[in-house]
């Protein structure tokens, strides 16, 4: 019952960063979930009924399916191009960072190897969330932001590894360097390949449904949620790279929906419309959680935070540590200008997997004192990354168009297409009525109605005023559709000769028009 409470609230936290996002654009989306987090942990009535954290939850239910959403929004083409690159950042860039760091610690902290390794591990995975909602509005370039995502991607299995070398280390006084690095391989090449093979056995399965009358649009929708959580579990189960595997398995799918687009395409729209919504649910659902987790880190370590801050300064140092050896690959390694160097450096960006692997070492033999020093460490990185990038990228970087602006170019250009098609409707001589009901539903495309007007047509379909039958109903069908084509019309004479950055919003336009069309269509058919 507890679990089901808490993500309720989470889930009416999403609804309302989402909202409050809207009003504050200057702020990315992403904080703002993170700053309601917080607040609800805040409030002692609301932070009663959120549950603790779950490790095993969180990855296999909220991080997989998320990770799945990103390997599928990725070409696996760009994949085999930036297998070097990939190996380099997930591998060898972890690896150094990892070794420089280990010693770095140990040395200025006087901390055992082992514990300096644990420390080390949990802040080498990245998230691509996280670093989107640190450059939101800025232009990154272009090479720097595509190796980000591959890095953020393939990453978290190297943190993982690390991590569970540094425990065994920690606990046994013994490290392994070719057993690890042998585990290492093996889990994330076995990893991989149980991805894509589960992945291409689910996607030719669902191919052979899709081309048969027994095609169910729900069934695949349920199938494709379930993927990633059960493919993440069966990897975890066989001590294969969980991360690598759902990744891989998101990969297997673009290519899919690449070249099934219109053999079913009722199901696709509706299939593209489902996934946006629950990625940008779960987003929010990560920044909400990170920003709750925080809250309650200072709220219940008190003690330590006031005691010493030893955590603080090892959190600034395992930062800047990161931050220069992420330059210097940058920078010497694969020869990056100046400033896709300071990009990529800067662009590591830490988040809630990093704050899922402190959560990780509960039951594995840390003493309480020592887990309370990695998780307040820790915090202090996530936070160190989002806000030092968030800051220095708007002094750097340009920014990109605003979201405002862009909003404001597509209400004109629709303001000026339901024009079009509102004096198409007033120059017929049609029944009274029905020139006034499709007058209201061309006005609606620009929400250019008041309340009021809503709650007159309400009352009139309500009383079967608005409700058309035999040959009305044909024609506010038919005069619809031929407005509808009026102001296709208008826009594809916008389009036709029109820049790239113009002809975007436009196209954003067309398309919402094509939907409006479906959506008669689909009336009458019902």
């Amino acid at each position: 019952m507890e679990m089901y409470v808490s993500t309720i609230i989470i889930l009416i936290a999403v609804a309302l960063s989402n909202f409050l996002a809207k009003f504050v654009s200057s702020i990315s989306k992403t904080y703002i979930s993170l700053i309601i987090g917080i607040i609800f942990a805040a409030i002692p009535l609301i932070n009663g009924y959120i549950s603790k954290f779950d490790f095993e939850f969180f990855m296999a239910f909220i991080i997989a399916p998320l990770l799945f959403l990103e390997g599928q929004k990725t070409r696996s083409i760009l994949v085999r191009k930036k297998i070097k690159s990939i190996i380099g950042t997930a591998v060898v860039l972890a690896l150094v960072s990892a070794i420089a760091g280990l010693f770095t610690i140990s040395q200025v902290f006087s901390l055992t190897l082992p514990f300096a390794l644990i420390l080390i591990a949990i802040s080498t995975p990245t998230d691509a969330t996280a670093m989107d909602s640190v450059s939101e509005g800025r232009k990154m370039p272009k090479r720097t932001e595509t190796v980000l995502k591959m890095e953020s991607l393939f990453n978290d299995a190297s943190g993982i590894i690390l991590l569970q070398a540094g425990v065994i280390w920690f606990k046994t006084g013994h490290l392994s360097y070719a057993k690890n690095f042998g585990v290492f391989i093996l889990t994330a090449i076995g990893g991989a390949l149980l991805g894509l093979l589960v992945a291409f056995i689910i996607m030719v399965c669902r191919q052979m449904i899709i081309r048969t009358r027994f095609n169910v649009t729900s069934s695949h929708l349920i199938v494709y949620f379930a993927t990633p959580i059960l493919i993440y579990l069966a990897a975890e189960e066989l001590n294969l790279s969980g991360i690598i595997a759902v990744v891989s398995a998101g990969l297997i799918f673009n290519g899919e929906m690449s070249r099934s687009r219109f053999s079913s395409p009722r199901y696709l729209s509706f299939f593209n419309q489902t996934v946006n919504f629950i990625g940008d649910t779960m987003n929010g659902f990560v920044f909400v959680i990170l920003g709750l987790s925080l809250m309650r880190i200072i709220i219940e370590k008190k003690t330590e935070l006031t005691s010493t801050l030893e955590w603080l300064w090892m959190g600034i140092v395992i930062y800047l540590v990161s931050l220069v050896i992420r330059y210097l690959y940058a920078k010497f390694v694969t020869r990056y200008g100046q400033m896709e160097a300071i990009s990529f450096s800067l662009g590591g960006v830490h988040g809630a997997v990093t704050l899922a692997l402190v959560f990780s070492l509960v039951g594995q033999g840390i003493s309480t004192h020592l887990f309370n020093l990695i998780l307040l460490t820790e915090t202090v990185v996530i936070i160190l990354s989002m806000l030092t990038p968030t800051i220095v990228f708007k002094l750097i970087l340009d920014p990109v168009q605003n979201e405002d602006d862009l909003w404001m170019n597509k209400k004109v250009v629709r303001e000026k297409m339901v024009r079009v098609g509102i004096e198409y409707v007033s120059n017929l001589q049609i029944s009274p009525a029905v020139k006034e009901s499709v007058t209201f539903d061309l006005l609606d495309q620009n929400r250019n109605t008041t309340l009021r007007q809503f709650l007159k047509q309400w009352s009139g379909v309500n009383s079967k005023r608005y409700i058309f039958t035999g040959f009305q109903a044909v024609e506010e069908r038919q005069i619809l559709m031929n407005a509808f084509e009026e102001e296709r019309k208008y826009l594809y004479d916008l389009i036709d000769g029109a820049a790239l950055d113009k002809a975007k919003y436009v196209y954003d336009v067309y398309s919402e028009l094509l939907i409006s069309e479906s959506l008669v269509l689909d009336s009458y058919e019902e």
